[in-house]
């Protein structure tokens, strides 16, 4: 059996980060079903006791959600309307149990491409801050997760928070996700869609992100390019284009076709569209 460590100062996590291989426990939703049945053998860091790592902050330009920060924490938060898809996506981590335990950035280094966390952050142009003893460094959301079950996270690194850069007050974002039942359930295809317009409409930012039909979420830029400049209104979603999701590379497994999954991913982004524009014409 490994050793366990449950240090109460960032410094000490980081020290034993730099000091060998070990498995870091946040919330736990993942690390104990993955061992269910045998005998943890590996050596154990605990960062529960991290109190620095709760939390959201508003800084000058950007939000910092800690760590350590669970799902049902980052649904209370008063935060600006441009996170509602972060929060709709919040309501789909499993069941209320495991969003009161499931952290934020434990759903980031999981790095499932089915993870429900990844596409409205991706969409948003959210980092990753990551720390060692050699020092903090940030990394994009897309180029912190590799694929499937795989970050750039070092072996000495911890993540420390995920930064949410700030949209313009007009700016909202809505998340979609197509799944074999309504409730507790793994993506068949799911979408992210932020979009930022000016006062006469016309769109000046957007994102908009694919998850569960790539190895990792991708973002979807030849859509973002043609939907700049137009008028966020009824409609919107007929610009969306087979070529728009070249990014996307989706399989065939128990619960879709690859096919389907395409066909579904492109319909989800229209719909999402259109949802933003119902809702700014409200």
């Amino acid at each position: 059996m490994g050793s366990y460590l449950r240090p109460s100062v960032l410094d000490d996590a980081l020290r034993a980060r730099a000091a060998g291989p070990c498995a870091v426990l946040a919330g736990g939703t993942d690390f104990y079903p993955a061992r269910v049945g045998r005998t943890i053998e590996e050596d154990v860091l605990d960062i529960t006791a991290l109190a620095g790592l709760r939390g959201v902050r508003e800084a000058p330009a950007h939000w910092r959600i800690g760590a350590l920060t669970t799902w049902s924490e980052l649904v209370a938060a008063p935060l600006p309307a441009w996170f509602d898809a972060v929060k709709l996506a919040a309501r789909e981590v499993g069941g209320v149990q495991i969003q009161n335990a499931g952290t934020v950035a434990g759903n980031l280094c999981n790095a499932s491409p089915a993870a429900d966390g990844v596409p409205p952050l991706l969409a948003l142009g959210a980092e990753v801050e990551l720390a060692s003893v050699r020092g903090t460094r940030t990394l994009p959301l897309g180029e912190f997760v590799l694929g499937n079950r795989r970050t750039a996270c070092a072996p000495d690194e911890l993540v420390t928070a995920v930064l949410v850069p700030k949209w313009g007050g007009r700016a909202r974002s809505t998340f979609l996700k197509l799944g074999a039942r309504r409730y507790l359930v793994i993506s068949i295809a799911m979408v992210a869609a932020a979009v930022e317009s000016d006062a006469s409409g016309a769109i000046m930012r957007c994102g908009v992100a694919v998850g569960a039909c790539s190895a990792a979420t991708q973002r979807l830029p030849a859509l973002e390019a043609a939907l700049a400049g137009r008028t966020l209104g009824p409609g919107i979603g007929a610009l969306v284009a087979p070529a728009h999701l070249a990014p996307l590379a989706p399989i065939t497994d128990v619960r879709a076709s690859a096919a389907y999954r395409g066909d579904a991913a492109a319909t989800l982004v229209a719909r999402a569209l259109e949802k933003l524009a119902y809702e700014q014409a409200r």
